[in-house]
């Protein structure tokens, strides 16, 4: 990457990171151990979540929640098409089916009304996405889940710093799912989390991180006797390391800092983009505030130039602007997998764009992104 190119994005890590990683090495516990103990316990409480339980990934920690709720063959869970695919590929770990529904033009989520249209009688549960760090309306979301008598999973994995309501996303949630990938905000390169407020969940997850094991080895190695540990169901190696949940505890610190100045730099980029005709910003919903992990553009469908042409003429200006959020839908692993009519989906889909927005963005490098899309918005 040359000096003068914009990217997307940069995670905020520096030498707090570093020498927490280093301490977590020298301190000859690698494995998941006490900084995974005391990670789960900060990060449940910045989200308002009685449990924390530190995984491997979102997509393990999406598993492991509809583990929790007892999935299976059978039956079917309300799903976005729009979202990176391994919110649908959990759904199909359990043996269960994905439903696609459409979501809502000017957040991406799913709405009430869109799941209402896509549920069966075989419907057992719903799995909402905080698309891009835009919180989906969950307040009505568990309301007529609840009336439905179906369990509303959340996948959170872009969420965290966002509010619904002025709480934390998570806050009173049945069972979220959280990333700690290197493009989310909080990051511990790779890893994720599962909140829940269920207490006996939250100890099953705890063994199905771990093969099954009702001991931990951390519990072993506290000990003062011998641990004889037992395997009381087939599990997973879903673990988190130490030397992750170090960095992470740095991050988490620091998350209030970012998520602050990513708000300012999309106040900015609102601001300029205003008179930048045909394109449409993502916005906070009347309900809540993004974090803004990802700033997508929608241009009109009668913009002179089509996404893909956009993407290629900023980075001819040396700026790497994304294509916007997959729809599962049309990807090879789900052809043939029936689906109703998503029309919103494969808009949002097709023509998106991800903008360069990152924590240490320049008000000159802002100038650039917006002045190569008015450019591209002049044409004939």
């Amino acid at each position: 990457m040359s000096a003068d190119r914009i990217p997307v994005m940069i995670p905020w890590l520096g030498e707090e990171e570093a020498k927490a990683a280093s301490d977590a090495v020298l301190s000859g516990w690698v494995a998941q151990g006490p900084r995974v103990a005391e990670f789960e316990r900060a990060f449940a409480e910045r989200v308002g979540a009685e449990h924390g339980i530190a995984v491997s990934s979102c997509t393990t920690a999406l598993h492991l929640a509809l583990v929790a709720l007892g999935l299976g063959p059978g039956d079917e869970v309300v799903v976005p098409s729009l979202s990176f695919i391994a919110t649908a590929n959990a759904v199909r770990y359990v043996g269960a089916e994905p439903v696609f529904a459409d979501v809502d033009p000017a957040t991406g989520n799913l709405t009430t009304a869109t799941v209402d249209a896509v549920r069966t009688a075989r419907t057992k549960a719903v799995l909402a996405v905080h698309q891009g760090g835009v919180p989906a309306d969950v307040h009505a979301l568990r309301a007529v889940c609840a009336d439905w008598d179906l369990p509303l999973v959340e996948d959170a994995a872009c969420a965290i710093g966002s509010t619904v309501g002025g709480k934390s996303v998570g806050q009173g949630s049945l069972i979220s799912a959280w990333s700690f990938h290197p493009r989310k905000i909080v990051t511990t390169g790779e890893g994720g989390m599962v909140t829940t407020d269920d207490a006996q969940w939250a100890a099953r997850l705890r063994r199905l991180r771990e093969h099954g094991m009702n001991a931990s080895a951390a519990d072993r190695h506290a000990s003062n006797k011998p641990v004889l540990e037992s395997y009381l169901e087939v599990g997973y190696n879903y673990r988190m390391t130490d030397v992750q949940a170090a960095i992470g505890l740095v991050q988490l610190r620091k998350l209030d800092e970012m998520v602050a100045r990513r708000r300012e730099l999309a106040a900015r980029y609102d601001a300029l983009l205003r008179d930048v005709p045909g394109i449409t910003p993502v916005r906070d919903p009347a309900y809540g505030q993004s974090n803004f992990q990802s700033y997508w553009v929608l241009p009109a469908e009668d913009f002179p130039v089509g996404r893909d042409d956009l993407l290629a003429a900023l980075s001819e200006a040396g700026i790497s602007a994304r294509r916007g959020i997959m729809a599962s839908h049309l990807e090879p692993a789900y052809a043939g997998h029936p689906s109703a009519p998503l029309p919103v989906t494969e808009r949002i889909s097709r023509d998106s764009l991800i903008l360069p927005l990152f924590h240490t963005m320049t008000e000159a490098q802002q100038d650039r992104v917006v002045a190569a899309l008015r450019e591209q918005a002049a044409r004939q």
